[in-house]
């Protein structure tokens, strides 16, 4: 038999679950769909962890840099990696909690599986059929690999939070704020890092004097950047150590390959055409000012939209505005985003 809800939203991240609480809060019917842990990248392997691992290593610059002009006589014992992954998911476990606990309470129905459009008011999961008045879609993104000979013998931002040991040799690949705060945080944490990007410099949508600090502050203090250096391809040896070719010739031998160039779309997944929601060339799904797709009540918000901002308060913003006009009759029926002036922190050494 096929269940009916007000609201069904496709994704369990930040703001999947936002959209969700907020809608039924706002007293409609709704199930949140996902096939993995709830939280999505930012809480599982993205800013939760991320932010964890870059607390530890500015412990880690404060007691090796700083504590000793500030009068501490700090004697190290060593680092165990593997502690802090501990108290890392640990953390994460906590939050899985309460997201289960809020959505519980507020009467979210949360269907475990992945879930593909059968047309623009139906769903299947597993086999069964879901169908709304209304339908989210939230699914967010994954990591981009380049399509070099031996890219499948580095590993992308997932598989650095999966890693049970710390690695001693590290290349970082990319120039956006994922390979930079990377790269500080392992360096941070002591492993020899080496950033490497395409062009003259990382970060380079930000403002040139800021990034030509963080510049300086890398050259003085690590990790070590390496410019105009274009990945050609991967070379696995006999030792297990990874040899990076660069197409100017240069070569740079490491225990551990990080690609961090990017992120797309998890929309091919789902079938989006079956519900006539129209996607860019990227995967991108094209909405109007109010989340609205090119399927009449079919919605998107977070990193999967065009020309969007891919960062978590934005997600949750957009979700928890999108239910209060869906199912707040007290608000107006052009309530909207606001995506201007919107602000964005990079967890670097310094942080930016």
């Amino acid at each position: 038999m096929t269940q009916h809800f007000d609201y069904i939203a496709i994704g369990g991240g930040s703001g999947g679950i936002a959209s969700a609480n907020r809608a039924a809060m706002r007293g409609a019917k709704v199930a949140l769909i996902e096939a993995k842990h709830m939280g999505g990248t930012c809480v599982n392997v993205g800013c939760v962890p991320k932010k964890v691992m870059w607390h530890g290593a500015q412990v880690a610059e404060a007691i090796n840099l700083y504590a000793p002009d500030y009068g501490f006589n700090v004697e190290v014992k060593g680092f165990d990696w593997s502690k802090l992954v501990e108290s890392r998911e640990a953390y994460i476990g906590r939050i899985h909690k309460g997201y289960d606990s809020g959505l519980a309470s507020n009467g979210v129905t949360v269907i475990k599986g992945f879930a593909k459009f059968v047309d623009n008011k139906t769903v299947e999961v597993n086999g069964e059929h879901y169908t709304a008045e209304h339908i989210l879609i939230a699914v967010g993104g994954r990591p981009s690999i380049p399509h070099i000979e031996g890219a499948e013998h580095g590993i992308d931002s997932n598989g650095f939070f999966e890693l049970k040991e710390q690695p001693k040799r590290v290349a970082v690949i990319g120039a956006g704020y994922i390979a930079v705060e990377l790269a500080g945080v392992l360096h941070g944490l002591g492993t020899e890092t080496h950033l490497f990007v395409r062009k003259h410099s990382p970060l380079r949508n930000f403002d040139p004097y800021i990034v030509e600090t963080l510049v300086d502050v890398m050259a003085a203090e690590g990790p070590t950047l390496h410019t105009e250096s274009v990945p050609h391809k991967l070379v696995k040896e006999d030792d297990g150590s990874v040899t990076l070719h660069l197409d100017n010739g240069k070569t740079h031998n490491v225990d551990q390959v990080i690609w961090a160039i990017g992120r797309q779309p998890t929309t091919d997944a789902i079938n989006v055409a079956a519900a006539g929601v129209e996607v860019n060339s990227d995967g991108f799904v094209k909405v109007d000012e109010f989340q609205n797709t090119t399927a009449k009540n079919v919605y998107a918000v977070g990193d999967i939209i065009e020309n969007g901002i891919e960062l978590t308060p934005v997600a949750v913003k957009a979700g928890r505005t999108l239910s209060e006009r869906l199912f707040n009759k007290e608000l107006p029926d052009d309530l909207k985003m606001d995506y201007s002036l919107v602000p964005t922190v990079v967890f670097s050494h310094p942080p930016i």
